[in-house]
């Protein structure tokens, strides 16, 4: 015969959280180990944590703090920051939250702190069962914990921020540096993403400046929108039926990109000259890149012009 699971209120197993439930755990630190990757041992109740007691305070394998925080109703923002709080008030490498009804928002907030910083967060739902006339007994499920793939989407969340903050500031000195040369993008804001680029008089196309880690280019991208692949394959054969002309104006030859398949297409100049990881020769960097672009404008304007289009 097989019993059917019931669940119980958990008011009705512990009456009372630091009384009833938090003592409960203090005495049986290895239910928690069952359900987590660290063994945990010698739990402690109100451990004094600045102004603050911490519920419990366990260690684990390796004799590190553990922070564990109950709360037996719905979470809220107060107990998310006491967790983060004992954490660095007592050197903690790990905190165990354990919350009856776990908002959304604050699942996030526990898997966004394991992909941001060096500590390992747990949030656990407590459940009281019993099944048939058994006595009731605990059932803890993990919600959200630490992992070697959340600490990968961390990491990589930390190099794109970083990124970021490295082209914008190429990007800044970049435009600054060409309005000397040219007002081509002089009306742009200097941006994050990999790429920048303005319209060069005819839907579609555009004057583009484009920057990898040790490498940069600039083009004219071709590109009239979505299911606009024989227009732009149609303007570039235009432009390429003069391409000889038009690389004889740049002074050395483009690459000449129809991207066959693909949505757009470009005409362009690589420059092996650096990209946004060689900080130390953004001058010349930038000084190749205004100069090409110069000049690419300059060799494409007239057939742009021409385009009936």
């Amino acid at each position: 015969m097989i019993g059917k699971i019931e669940r119980l209120p958990l008011r009705e197993v512990w009456k009372h959280e630091a009384q009833g439930f938090t003592r409960w755990l203090e005495e049986n630190p290895d239910v928690l180990s069952d359900v987590i990757d660290l063994t945990l041992s010698t739990a402690e109740r109100e451990q004094t944590a600045g102004d603050f007691s911490v519920d419990l305070v366990a260690e684990d394998e390796d004799g590190n703090p553990v922070i564990i925080e109950n709360q037996l109703g719905k979470s809220d923002h107060d107990h998310l920051g006491k967790l983060v709080t004992y954490l660095t008030a007592v050197d903690a490498k790990s905190a165990i939250w354990i919350v009856a009804d776990p908002r959304p928002e604050h699942v996030r907030a526990i898997t966004w702190l394991n992909e941001s910083s060096s500590a390992s967060f747990y949030l656990l739902k407590p459940e009281a069962i019993r099944i048939g006339e058994s006595a009731p007994a605990p059932l803890l499920t993990l919600i959200v914990g630490p992992s070697e793939e959340s600490r990968e989407v961390g990491k990589t969340k930390k190099e794109l921020a970083e990124r970021y903050v490295i082209r914008h500031r190429f990007w800044t000195q970049l435009l600054e540096r060409a309005k000397g040369k040219t007002k081509l993008h002089a009306g742009l804001t200097p941006g994050k993403e990999n790429w920048c680029g303005t319209g060069a008089g005819k839907s579609g196309l555009s004057f583009d400046y484009g920057i990898r880690e040790h490498d940069v280019q600039v083009e004219l991208y071709i590109d009239r929108g979505k299911d606009a692949e024989q227009e732009n394959e149609a303007i570039f054969d235009k432009l390429a039926a003069s391409k000889e002309q038009i690389d004889g104006a740049f002074g050395e030859p483009l690459e000449w990109e129809r991207l066959e398949g693909k949505r757009a297409c470009r005409i362009a100049k690589r420059l092996p000259v650096g990209g946004y990881r060689d900080e130390e020769r953004w001058p010349a960097v930038h000084d190749a890149m205004v100069d090409a672009m110069v000049r690419l404008e300059k060799a494409l304007r007239p057939y742009i012009d021409k385009l009936k289009v």
